[in-house]
């Protein structure tokens, strides 16, 4: 077994690891803390499967751990191998009993993704990525092959706040539709996996947001760019994800719902 499929056997184990001790809470009687406002919540929850996922990252490697909660790094290394987490990402949906959120483990090295994994467990999907190719359930699955914009299904992930609505309209008047499900890492996936056709974010987002779900995307044969149509980065502002056979489209709606 090479260094990389282990790291992705890794992330898979992580991230399971990880979500069954949330799910063993989900739909259960919670304590919610806010963070930097009434919406950005966290739970202790949170912290304990943060935990279960690091000990089990520790198991085998004794690299840095950048994570959401306290206790862990916040940047990622430019050189080296490190590990991202976020231990519930859609804590929003689970707080309120919706079933899409989910743990996620990427493997970086030298600042790039090697291997990730996102665990939905209560929607019992597991997608999986290695240096290749993507699998949901064990299945290999690819972005879609939709090619008219009019037809695309888009998430805005997370806009300005100053443009929210605005930003909204501009790819409800553009694209066929929208859907906001709530955790970025299973938007990604969504959109690795062809059920949805792109995503977009206008703000600089954390990298367990994002990290894990761009580098699905890239190997089912997407597309990832900043809002300036750069190659996308753990650091870029904005991330703007696509089947790659509209990507224009997608990027010129994502700049206008960014108000340039």
């Amino acid at each position: 077994m090479t260094d990389t499929e282990a790291r992705a056997d890794l992330v898979a184990r992580a991230a399971d690891a990880g979500a069954r001790v949330a799910l063993e809470s989900f739909r259960e009687e919670l304590t919610v803390e806010t963070k930097a406002d009434k919406t950005d919540v966290v739970t202790q929850i949170d912290r304990d499967a943060q935990r279960r996922v690091v000990e089990t990252i520790h198991e085998e490697y004794d690299d840095p751990v950048i994570g959401e909660e306290e206790g862990a790094s916040k940047t990622i290394p430019e050189e080296g191998p490190a590990w991202v987490v976020d231990p519930i990402d859609g804590t929003n949906n689970f707080v309120r009993g919706l079933r899409i959120w989910g743990t996620s483990v990427a493997s970086v090295v030298d600042g790039e993704p090697v291997a990730a994994a996102t665990v939905l467990p209560a929607l019992a999907d597991t997608y999986l990525a290695g240096a290749e190719r993507v699998t949901l359930n064990g299945d290999p699955v690819r972005v879609s092959s939709r090619e008219d914009p009019d037809a695309f299904v888009v998430d805005p992930i997370l806009l300005d706040d100053a443009a929210d609505t605005a930003g909204v309209d501009v790819l409800a008047e553009r694209f066929g539709d929208y859907r906001r499900l709530g955790c970025a890492q299973a938007t990604l996936a969504a959109v690795a996996s062809g059920s949805l056709d792109a995503a977009i974010t206008t703000v600089r987002m954390h990298p367990w947001d994002t990290i894990a779900g761009a580098h699905m995307i890239h190997n089912a044969g997407g597309t990832v760019t900043d809002l300036d149509g750069e190659p996308w980065r753990h650091d870029s502002r904005g991330l703007v994800a696509s089947n790659g056979a509209a990507h224009e489209e997608v990027l010129a709606a994502a700049q206008r719902a960014a108000g340039e």
